[in-house]
């Protein structure tokens, strides 16, 4: 919560605000996801290094404006779809 605060604070009118708000929303349900008891070990570790690629990316693509980090942003998408994935079939 503390990333969006700062998005909405400090970059305001920042114009990749948006791409701000896209990486603290899947931070945060992330961080939520990976608080739920029972989650096997290696979903929950694709799930955090999912988010730390895919979040990560963003938040340094809106500061740096080094729009090649963006490129990095899809590889973090497809670690957290896998994670889920593992967690779902993990339950069954």
């Amino acid at each position: 919560m503390g990333l969006g605060a700062f998005g909405a604070h400090a970059l305001g009118a920042h114009p990749r605000i948006e791409t701000w708000h896209t990486a603290s929303h899947y931070h945060l349900l992330h961080a939520i996801a990976l608080c739920v008891p029972g989650l096997p070990g290696w979903p929950r570790r694709l799930l955090l290094a999912g988010t730390l690629v895919f979040a990560g990316s963003l938040y340094l693509l809106v500061l740096s404006d080094q729009r090649w980090l963006g490129a990095i942003t899809p590889i973090g998408g497809v670690v957290l779809i896998v994670g889920w994935v593992l967690a779902a079939a993990s339950k069954t």
